[in-house]
């Protein structure tokens, strides 16, 4: 950020041009006879090119709609792509723990065990298996918690292809068409779909991207550019003249923020 580039702006424009096909999108919280969780996570191993740490994701969904989710980059690096996995299957067994007490606090029950989704079956191994090897002593702690989880009977692993894996949204760059498959799974819809209406511009159209949506993202940009050119001015005018232009500055803050 300090040192930014022509690939960030790319980046940037990427993201951008996305958030505005996307803005009409909504989860559907669906209501079924048996309430039920299911979580699904996920780990890109070394994905970072500057400091080569992984990036954990997981999913928590509730009668198959999405309540919680994350993806953050990991605190250190991995030395193996089970070692990765490991650790985002402990942040998601901890998510799990604290979704399970709330909802019991609330007077949900009977939601055990809560099936936690992996596709590296290494990592499935590690936790089933009572002995620890020299190998995992790295992430003793990590082991130790997922498989009291597993013990007392609050977790059941299974094994699922990458394919099929919902998390892969939060972690990996995947196609276009994986990507929409995977949101799809989720539960996302436009948001005349959620409530039954038709003709929202906004979301007419999911998996396209209209082709004026480039000429709009940069007059938004200049138009946020020219208020930052025009409010540092006016900073630099009131230091010189030693004249508040309070009213001038009021509208620029508006446009800004």
């Amino acid at each position: 950020m300090q040192q930014p580039t022509t690939s960030h702006m790319t980046a940037l424009h990427h993201l951008l041009r996305y958030l505005f096909g996307t803005s009409g999108q909504g989860v559907l919280l669906k209501g079924l006879d048996q309430l039920q969780l299911l979580a699904y996570f996920d780990s890109n191993w070394a994905s970072c090119p500057t400091s080569r740490r992984s990036v954990t994701g997981y999913l928590v969904l509730f009668n198959h709609s999405p309540i919680s989710w994350k993806s953050k980059k990991q605190s250190t690096v991995a030395r193996s792509s089970a070692e990765a996995e490991y650790r985002a299957m402990a942040q998601a067994a901890a998510e799990i723990t604290w979704l399970v007490s709330l909802l019991k606090e609330l007077g949900v029950t009977h939601l055990k065990p809560v099936i936690l989704h992996c596709d590296n079956q290494s990592a499935v191994h590690i936790a089933r298996n009572p002995v620890f090897h020299e190998r995992t002593k790295h992430i003793d702690i990590d082991c130790h918690f997922t498989r009291e989880k597993v013990m007392e009977g609050l977790i059941q692993l299974s094994y699922l292809p990458t394919h099929s894996q919902l998390a892969d949204v939060l972690t990996k760059i995947l196609s276009s068409q994986q990507h929409w498959h995977l949101l799809d799974k989720l539960g996302m819809f436009p948001h005349s779909q959620l409530e039954g209406g038709v003709g929202d511009p906004c979301s007419s159209s999911l998996h396209t991207q209209p082709a004026h949506q480039d000429n709009c993202l940069q007059l938004v940009f200049c138009y946020w550019l020219l208020g930052v050119v025009s409010y540092k001015l006016l900073v630099i005018l009131e230091f010189c003249w030693q004249q508040p232009f309070v009213y001038i500055r009021m509208q620029c803050h508006r446009i800004l923020y």
